[in-house]
C-alpha cells in the first residue's frame, strides 16, 4: 500500500493528501465532522490540526483516525481489490 505522506487541512472540512507514489488529491470529510467521534473535528482550529499519524491513519489530536487507505482508494477511484489483489483472489477461488 501506498503510505500517506502528507496531509493539508483545507476550508470546508477538506483535507489534501499525498502519497509515497505521488498521488495526491482532495478528500471531503464535512460528511463526518460533527457526528460521533468526530464532533470536535467541526471546531475549525482542530479540524486544521490534522496529521499522518505514526501508523500511518490520518489523525487528530483526540485520537480521531481515518484509514490513509480508504482515503487513497477515495482520491483515486479504486476499489480495495485494486490495491489488495488478495482480496480479488479470494473471490475468485
Amino acid at each position: 500500500m501506498n503510505r500517506a505522506v502528507e496531509v493539508r487541512a483545507l476550508p470546508d472540512f477538506k483535507v489534501w493528501l499525498r502519497y509515497a507514489d505521488g498521488t495526491e488529491g482532495t478528500v471531503d470529510l464535512s460528511s463526518l465532522v460533527g457526528r460521533g467521534v468526530f464532533a470536535p473535528l467541526s471546531d475549525p482550529a482542530m479540524f486544521a490540526k490534522v496529521h499522518i499519524t505514526d501508523s500511518g491513519a490520518v489523525g487528530w489530536e483526540d485520537d480521531q483516525e481515518l484509514c490513509a487507505d480508504s482515503l487513497y482508494l477515495q482520491i483515486t477511484g479504486q476499489n480495495p481489490a485494486d490495491l489488495f489483489p488478495s482480496l480479488r483472489d479470494a473471490a475468485d477461488a
